[in-house]
């Protein structure tokens, strides 16, 4: 039986929005009614709802057999379910609340009547959300999700509020998760009115219900949400995101709220290079194929460049392990002679004056860092930033006049970066200029051992003031 309806939805994909139509699955009230008294009201899909009545009552230990049962009746209609069994029902019940949605919930929005009056602050209700804001903040719940759970099983949720994660919590139910939150947030004294609210599960009528009494202004997840959830958001006011998966999601309630994307510019006269050609000695393993946050380290970086240049090479000795990704791979012209050699392959093969060089472990790229070095470009041969550890070449840009300073220290049988730097023009681009955009320095943390991994993976790289042991190389 097909419980679904068509929904009218705007669905974000490759930076642009288009209409259509999506079936949603159906949330169901059954009041329950046993031996003439209200006793719950599950919610369901609506079909067979003669076994789901009969199955509950088994479960609960009213009956044991079909003997027990003296008659039931279910009106679809009217969303009523009379059942009487043989035996009593005991006067006093306590009740337990499941984890699940059935904790029979009411389908009023708890809401002012007062039009002047709403549960999300006028000022964020008239903010707009880029869809940006929407992929990171379930990265960041993802991220959190992946640090905490040391088995399965377990929802998560998340509030942000459009720049960054303000409040995480998990547990076994989803509606638990936000009820987690809501207390946290009175604790610490939080204002979530006009928030953005992220959760692993699917969106119910209880989940919009609890975010609407708290003010949030948008909800989001990877599944999809119910019927029932969609009319209580169109309601409330609240925008309703599903499926956000990799680049893409559905928004079946209140699309105005998501700012429309920009066209971005591609920089002009700059390739993006990935030097991939590492032997990865202390990893033990190709760096450039671990995964972290859904995808491949080399994934991450190739997408963040991508979308900033028009020309993106990847610089190794292995083209096959990259056939999925669609731009040029290039050998080394000095075999294994380190990263010095790879920004030397990327000049001597890049369409472009300029490449802008970073090495395939540093997954944390960050696009407005990379823009404001590129802004410095004509300041000098090489435009590299200066992290709390000193240079950092391997996030840095070279002109092609370095080319003949590159393949003297070469021959010369060197392989530190830097050694060429005393023979042509180097600007320095100062931490204070780079602080604003990546105030954690997240960008040029590069992965270099199984124990950085294992703390890249847990999440101990995302929080302010973290110190991620690093293992310098010696550029």
């Amino acid at each position: 039986m097909d419980n679904s309806q068509k929904h009218s939805i705007v669905r974000f994909e490759r930076d642009q929005f288009k209409s259509l139509e999506r079936s949603l699955v159906q949330e169901y009230p059954l009041e329950l009614i046993v031996n003439d008294r209200p006793l719950a009201t599950l919610v369901a899909s609506p079909h067979r709802l003669n076994f789901l009545v009969m199955g509950f009552l088994r479960l609960q230990g009213f009956i044991d057999s079909r003997d027990d049962i003296l008659s039931l009746g279910v009106c679809a209609d009217f969303g009523s379910a009379r059942v009487q069994v043989r035996g009593a029902i005991p006067e006093r019940l306590k009740p337990t609340l499941t984890s699940g949605c059935g904790t029979g919930i009411s389908f009023n929005l708890p809401l002012p009547v007062d039009p002047d009056e709403t549960c999300v602050s006028p000022q964020r209700a008239a903010q707009r959300v880029a869809p940006a804001a929407v992929f990171q903040l379930m990265k960041d719940l993802a991220r959190r999700a992946e640090q905490y759970a040391s088995h399965g099983g377990m929802h998560s949720a998340a509030v942000g509020d459009g720049e960054k994660l303000l409040l995480f919590a998990e547990d076994l139910g989803r509606h638990n998760t936000l009820d987690r939150i809501a207390g946290e947030a009175l604790f610490r004294d939080i204002d979530l009115r006009g928030r953005m609210l992220v959760t692993s599960g699917r969106i119910s009528t209880e989940m919009v219900g609890k975010a609407a009494r708290l003010g949030i202004a948008l909800i989001a997840s990877r599944t999809s949400p119910t019927d029932k959830a969609v009319e209580l958001a169109e309601q409330a006011g609240i925008t309703l995101v599903g499926y956000v998966r990799g680049e893409t999601f559905e928004v079946y309630s209140h699309a105005e709220r998501l700012a429309p994307t920009l066209p971005q510019t591609k920089i002009a006269g700059i390739t993006g290079v990935i030097l991939a050609g590492g032997e990865s000695r202390r990893m033990g393993c190709d760096k450039s194929l671990l995964p972290v946050e859904g995808a491949r380290f080399i994934d991450h970086i190739y997408r963040r460049l991508a979308a900033l240049f028009d020309e993106v090479i990847i610089v190794t000795n292995s083209p096959s392990l990259y056939q999925d990704l669609p731009c040029r791979k290039v050998p080394d012209i000095y075999y294994a002679k380190g990263a010095l050699a790879g920004i030397h392959s990327g000049l001597c093969h890049a369409r472009h004056e300029r490449i802008f060089a970073v090495a395939c472990d540093m997954p944390f790229l960050n696009a407005e860092v990379i823009q404001g070095l590129c802004l410095q470009a004509d300041q000098g041969a090489v435009v590299v930033p200066q992290s709390p550890r000193g240079p950092e070449p391997l996030h840095a840009l070279y002109h092609k006049s370095c080319l003949p300073a590159i393949e003297a220290v070469l021959d010369a049988g060197r392989r530190r970066i830097v050694a060429f730097f005393p023979e042509v023009q180097v600007h320095e681009v100062p931490l204070a200029e780079l602080t604003l955009h990546d105030p954690d320095g997240r960008s040029f943390r590069n992965i270099n051992t199984p124990e950085e991994y294992f703390q890249c993976r847990t999440g101990q790289h995302g929080d302010a003031g973290a110190d991620l042991p690093q293992t310098r190389q010696q550029y």
